[in-house]
């Protein structure tokens, strides 16, 4: 912990973390335009007010993951711009009898999508086709969008690579691709939410339970070119083959890097093959234009606060209380966790939410002397799940409605709730249960 100033009107270096850490995260909510600029600006007053030592800094910002993020956008960049989402969707519609089951397994595919690409990207794949059956059908597209932008929400917990907050949580826990799926001997993250999935299709099926329409075959999308799909499938491959390896004989860099190596690398080759391909530069310039460096700027940011919030005691301090208010009954804690941040998460941006409150729930777990696992499963249920509670909570339910409002269609949040509110609550509460009682 930092040293306190002397007395004499001058605060603990406690209490100016936390106040400049309070501060920080008021202008995040006021200002979502400067996030980044915001967050990197904050980091550079906790090196200069000498409460995280410049030492620190570079060790503060957690380059596995900058490096995972940036070297997956690349990549699913490409892919999109390859059709091949677009023709699995069309594949999956000709099998489907009428709208309902074209609807629900359209948010199904967009859910499995974003389980392996971003959110809002997958919103942008998916989005179009069901667009394309409303206008043949004459029928709104409204209900359609909101539910593939709820489904892609769920998802983005379920793999390493879904969703920045997953990433995170494999940084700070030390979790590889499989841990996801198996960890430590149980069902992981992604049996979690599958099986929120399954309780919130039901929902789906409720709320499309009219629309009997037959579907009319679509003219199938016609793939430009297959590299892209091959480099994503083999990330996944990769990572999983990296989760199996020995760690002993390879070079400490490596082993801590592994993940992002694997993500940037592969990107490099997708971009090396559009070189060769189209002997131009272009299409690995708009590529890197699609990449979202603000996100990037955002996390480095962010790292470096919660080391300087971290080093000055603030994060123990958040622990405490959290451990004073639930009077160290575990479960009280865990419920506290899961639903703040189902609430939090509906109206602020869950990446800075779930990189400060990592920390904290390891914290928790350490007074509780208990495994932090139940903790930071439930922080995710909540915090990623929750983000489909309101229009706002959720970046892929943004360009849901940007969409629909290109179409024509302006939709109030009492509209996107009265699918998203029971939709989320299915969800959560079945991953709640399932983390308590697999967790416990």
């Amino acid at each position: 912990m930092a040293q306190s100033q002397p007395a004499g009107g001058y605060a603990t270096a406690m209490t100016a973390a936390l106040v400049l850490f309070a501060a920080t995260y008021a202008a995040l909510l006021l200002f979502p335009k400067y996030r980044a600029y915001i967050a990197l600006g904050s980091a550079a007053i906790f090196v200069a007010a000498g409460i995280l030592p410049v030492g620190k800094v570079l060790n503060a910002v957690d380059w596995n993951v900058i490096m995972m993020i940036l070297g997956t956008m690349g990549t699913v960049a490409l892919f999109i711009d390859s059709k091949m989402p677009a023709l699995m969707a069309d594949l999956i519609i000709e099998k489907m009898p009428n709208v309902k089951w074209a609807i629900v397994a359209l948010a199904l595919f967009a859910g499995i999508i974003s389980a392996f690409v971003d959110n809002v990207a997958t919103v942008l794949m998916v989005a179009p086709v069901a667009i394309t059956i409303a206008r043949k059908l004459k029928i709104s597209p409204v209900n359609a969008i909101i539910a593939i932008a709820v489904s892609s929400n769920l998802q983005g917990a379920a793999t390493l690579v879904g969703d920045t907050t997953s990433i995170l949580l494999g940084g700070h826990a030390g979790m590889n691709f499989l841990d996801f799926f198996v960890y430590r001997g149980k069902p992981g993250m992604f049996w979690v939410v599958q099986v929120g999935a399954l309780a919130s299709m039901f929902v789906l099926l409720a709320v499309f339970r009219k629309e009997s329409e037959p579907i009319t075959s679509l003219e199938r999308q016609k793939v430009t070119d297959y590299v892209p799909s091959y480099l994503l499938l083999g990330t996944v491959l990769l990572l999983i083959i990296a989760s199996l390896l020995p760690k002993d004989g390879i070079p400490p860099f490596v082993t801590d890097h592994i993940n992002g190596l694997i993500c940037v690398v592969l990107m490099l080759v997708g971009f090396a093959y559009n070189i060769i391909k189209t002997r131009s530069l272009e299409t690995v310039k708009v590529t890197l234009m699609e990449i979202d460096y603000f996100t990037l700027l955002l996390l480095a940011g962010l790292f470096v606060v919660i080391a300087g919030i971290t080093e000055a005691g603030v994060v123990d301090a958040i622990s405490a209380a959290f451990v004073s208010v639930a009077g160290d009954n575990i479960f009280v804690v865990y419920t506290l966790i899961v639903w703040v941040s189902v609430f939090l998460s509906a109206f602020i941006d869950n990446i800075p939410y779930v990189a400060t409150m990592l920390p904290v729930a390891g914290g928790i777990a350490k007074q509780l002397g208990v495994d932090p696992t139940l903790l930071y499963f439930g922080l995710m249920v909540g915090a990623t799940l929750g983000g489909n509670l309101t229009p706002i909570g959720a970046s892929a339910n943004i360009a849901g409605l940007g969409i629909l409002r290109k179409e024509g269609h302006e939709v109030s949040a009492a509209r996107f709730m009265k699918i998203s509110v029971p939709f989320t609550l299915s969800a959560v509460t079945t991953g709640y249960v399932l983390v308590w009682l697999l967790w416990r």
